[in-house]
């Protein structure tokens, strides 16, 4: 296994400002590219992240924490993200940014107080649709989250020049995998 939870803390805690370094400052052109229909852009995978931080991570670490396996974890909706704005109210690409960051934040802050021992690690906890998962599993699975999205954003940015890049496409893999 390799798992350790520092090294969790400090990838989940590089996520927003690598995102920020990424994506602030650039045209919505860059920011609404997709790889077809029914994919995301880059703004809806940082709304995603957003969501996620609210009510998937922590929540149901908290709820492994006191619920154990008696009961399952509340589901996540992993697209609810898509249904949240209202025409007109969407927020800035700024305050998108911002808000991960304070809430990525908090949610450190809260996993280092609830998880202070090597041992907590092995608590179990009841998955909707895995089953029994142990809390290491649900904090691994966070880091990998978050790296599968930030892979997903630049091989979606990637896409916005597939026809740009003429023949370099046969040596470009990020354009040759989806």
């Amino acid at each position: 296994m390799n798992f350790k939870l520092d090294e969790t803390i400090a990838i989940l805690s590089r996520t927003p400002r690598m995102l920020d370094s990424l994506l602030a400052g650039l045209s919505d052109e860059w920011l609404t590219c997709n790889e077809g229909e029914g994919t995301w852009n880059a703004r809806q995978v940082l709304a995603h992240l957003i969501d996620g931080e609210r009510t998937n991570w922590l929540p149901r670490l908290m709820f492994l924490i006191q619920e154990g396996t008696r009961q399952p974890f509340p589901p996540f909706d992993r697209y609810a993200h898509l249904n949240g704005a209202v025409e007109g109210e969407e927020p800035t690409l700024a305050d998108q940014l911002h808000l991960f960051r304070e809430l990525r934040d908090l949610n450190i802050t809260k996993l280092k107080e609830l998880v202070q021992e090597e041992s907590q690690l092995e608590l179990t906890g009841l998955h909707p649709a895995f089953g029994e998962v142990r809390l290491r599993e649900l904090l691994a699975t966070w880091v990998v989250h978050d790296l599968a999205h930030t892979a997903q954003i630049t091989r979606v940015m990637a896409e916005r020049y597939r026809e740009d890049v003429g023949p370099w496409i046969a040596y470009l893999g990020i354009l040759n995998k989806k």
